[in-house]
């Protein structure tokens, strides 16, 4: 998780909405590595996860469902946030656990 995560940060700071808004690649690559977080945090044994209750399990899970299942219609202002705010967040939370 922390791998995507990192990248994700490294590859997006300096990107603004229209940026995704304007490139497929760029947001393509985006919500690969969502999805790749997601998949990763379902790895997780129930024990780990209850112990850490201050990250978003259910909105990281929730995110991958949204990508998957509503592709060509999800708000790209969400993502966009999502990269911004929550991405650098949850980095943070998670390697702290180490």
């Amino acid at each position: 998780m922390l791998k995507n995560l990192g990248f994700l940060i490294e590859h997006t700071q300096k990107i603004t909405l229209d940026n995704i808004n304007k490139d497929l690649v760029l947001l393509d690559s985006i919500m690969f590595r969502l999805i790749q977080i997601s998949e990763n945090s379902e790895r997780l044994n129930t024990s780990f996860k209850s112990n850490h209750t201050d990250i978003p399990w259910r909105a990281i899970k929730g995110m991958r469902n949204k990508i998957i299942h509503q592709y060509g219609d999800i708000d790209l202002t969400v993502i966009y946030e999502t990269v911004k705010n929550d991405i650098p967040n949850l980095y943070k939370l998670l390697n702290n656990i180490q």
